[in-house]
Parts: C-alpha cells; structure tokens; sequence
C-alpha cells in the first residue's frame, strides 16, 4: 500500500522560505520519478517540480529560480525547498509519483501572506 506523508508547510510572509519533505512507503522510491503538486482555492491541481530516477529536475515556470526539488533515495523522502515565497505560492502542496495522477497524501497548506 502507498503511503505518501506530506509535512512542512505553514504561514509565511512573502519573500520567507520553506522546506516540504513528503515521506513514503509501500513501493521502492529510487524507481520512480516524483512530483509536487499544488492546489489553491482559486486554481486547479498543477504541477510543480518533478525529479527523475537519476535527479534531473524540471520545474514549472512560475517556480523557477525558487523552488529546489530533491530526493533522498536512502530514507525514501522528497523535498521542495521552497525560496522567496509569494502570496501566489499559497495552496495545499502534494507529493507523488511522477506519471500516477492518483498519488496523493493529505496534502501540506502553504500560506504566504502579509
């Protein structure tokens, strides 16, 4: 069974930092690509930064130049490193794997607000 546990989140202002890690289990990590995901009240689900089996990384426009994504294949976590973050960032954040739209724990709400 997957279990996929998103934590870190929480109330910033804008231009502060933070640090999502995502821990699974129930399938063997290093094998899969993975993702975040965010979703807001006024937008849909939307990809944010995925990391391959071998850590290229590709990120979504609006995240570029802030957002670090990384894996550490050894605890089976993900990471998103999360750097001047704005009011636009604000939603609740999901892990996943990469190429399975189902994947999803409870999410972890980031709110950036002054």
């Amino acid at each position: 069974q997957v279990q996929l546990v998103e934590s870190g989140g929480g109330l910033v202002q804008p231009g502060d930092s933070l640090t999502l890690s995502c821990a699974t289990a129930g399938f063997s990590f290093r094998d899969f690509g993975m993702i975040w995901r965010r979703q807001s009240a006024t937008r849909e689900l939307e990809w944010v930064a995925v990391i391959g089996v071998t850590r290229s990384t590709a990120y979504a426009e609006a995240v570029k130049g802030r957002f670090t994504i990384s894996r550490d294949d050894t605890k089976g976590t993900l990471y998103l490193q999360m750097n001047n973050l704005q009011p636009a960032d604000t939603g609740v954040y999901y892990c996943g794997r990469s190429g399975v739209p189902s994947d999803r724990g409870q999410g972890t709400q980031v709110t950036v607000s002054s």
